[in-house]
């Protein structure tokens, strides 16, 4: 006898990433615009580090255009087709959004090494203006997308974007100055650097936590075995296996488990109480309102067994 069907059912058409979607578009805005102003500002100062500052932002408006639509796109229900609708998109986003930063810094970085051995003149009145600007811009956009860093795998990728062109026009900013008093023209071309080898980093780590959630890996934080315990501990069930906890998106984690249940409790009364207490119990120790409880008897296993053999 089992129950395969859990006590809560669908998925919410809310992500996380949907929740913040006003938030990326004010960011995206604010970028584009800045965007604009530093591309001509490089093209004046012939700055190349401002011009790599740009690059950036040009990729994370890019990524947060990308982090827009595959929200809209995720707001969609599920089909018969696509049981889990297309939440998963948002994932594909962040994939692409990644792949995009280890391009465009690879770009800088390999620009900066043909210029190292060149002289280049920088104007740096308007290369330390538009930094400036730049650095104002970024800050704005972390105080907008700083609430929602945790929820989103796509807004935690738009906030250390952000963060790092900060950087980024901090280090543009150093390199003017570096210039306006030494006269030292290659400081530009070290700043562009520097810039390509802070995107690398955070481009890495965007990509592994995509990586985990397309191979379907635990949730960082979740421990099984302690909530295992949890389960055991619900009245009624005498042990629990083929236990799996993954994540669909950002703030959508799914669990399953087959659940053995004592003989007494095997009456349609008794297992509604025990899928209830299996319900409180997942929601008190794990965040999630998608979980799939099988409840059987303890001689199932032999059929199990027979099964795996």
């Amino acid at each position: 006898m089992s129950d395969h069907s859990g006590h809560t059912h669908g998925l919410s058409p809310v992500t996380a990433t949907g929740k913040h979607r006003r938030r990326l578009l004010i960011v995206f805005i604010i970028t584009m615009s800045v965007v604009l102003i530093q591309v001509a500002g490089a093209l004046l100062s012939g700055s190349l580090a401002l011009l790599a500052d740009a690059g950036h932002m040009l990729s994370d408006a890019a990524g947060v255009s990308i982090a827009l639509v595959a929200a809209w796109i995720a707001a969609r229900p599920p089909t018969a087709r696509r049981t889990y609708g297309y939440q998963r998109a948002e994932v594909l986003a962040a994939l692409a959004n990644a792949v995009l930063l280890i391009v465009i810094a690879s770009v800088i970085f390999i620009e900066a090494l043909r210029r190292l051995g060149s002289q280049t003149e920088v104007h740096t009145g308007l290369m330390l203006i538009a930094a400036i600007v730049g650095g104002l811009a970024n800050l704005a956009s972390l105080l907008v997308l700083h609430s929602g860093r945790k929820e989103s795998l796509n807004v935690r990728g738009a906030y250390l974007e952000v963060l790092g062109d900060l950087l980024g026009s901090a280090a543009v900013v150093v390199s003017a100055v570096v210039i306006m008093l030494t006269g030292y023209q290659q400081a530009d071309t070290w700043a562009s650097i520097l810039i390509a080898l802070m995107i690398l980093p955070r481009a890495w780590s965007l990509l592994k936590e995509v990586i985990d959630v397309l191979l379907e890996a635990t949730p960082a934080g979740v421990d099984i075995a302690l909530i295992r315990d949890h389960i055991v501990s619900v009245d009624g069930v005498a042990d629990a296996h083929d236990i799996h906890i993954w994540t669909i998106t950002s703030g959508v984690p799914v669990f399953s488990a087959h659940v053995v249940v004592d003989e007494e409790h095997l009456t349609p009364e008794g297992m509604d109480r025990v899928l209830d207490g299996l319900t409180r119990c997942l929601s008190s120790h794990f965040d999630t309102d998608h979980c799939t409880f099988q409840l059987e008897p303890a001689s199932h296993a032999v059929h199990e067994g027979q099964q795996h053999a």
